[in-house]
């Protein structure tokens, strides 16, 4: 792990690459992005240690689920535990990502 550039966006490298990396099966808000990005600062110090499972990739960016090795903490699923992001709607979650049980809707009287 070499750096967090925003709530959802990694630089990954190891001894002679470096690439981007976006959060995959997640969403973060404008209004909780600077948040998001303490989060990952706070959670991911330089030279981190992360698993990077690719979802897709677009533009030179690689779209993956993150796992920091130490913890086996999922950085998608700990900012949605943070209630800094949301899940991706089921139409648009990329395959590889984990299913999202909708929220019980209240029963009326």
């Amino acid at each position: 792990m070499l750096q967090v550039r925003s709530g959802v966006l990694l630089q990954v490298g190891d001894q002679n690459r470096s690439y981007p990396v976006q959060l995959g099966c997640i969403s973060v808000t404008p209004e909780h992005a600077d948040a998001a990005e303490a989060w990952l600062r706070q959670e991911l110090p330089r030279r981190t240690r992360v698993n990077l499972r690719p979802l897709d990739s677009a533009d030179g960016v690689l779209l993956a689920r993150v796992q920091v090795l130490r913890e086996g903490l999922d950085l998608g699923s700990g900012l949605i535990d943070a209630g800094l992001a949301e899940p991706l709607p089921a139409l648009i979650l990329p395959s590889g990502c984990p299913s999202v049980d909708p929220k019980p809707q209240p029963q009326s009287p």
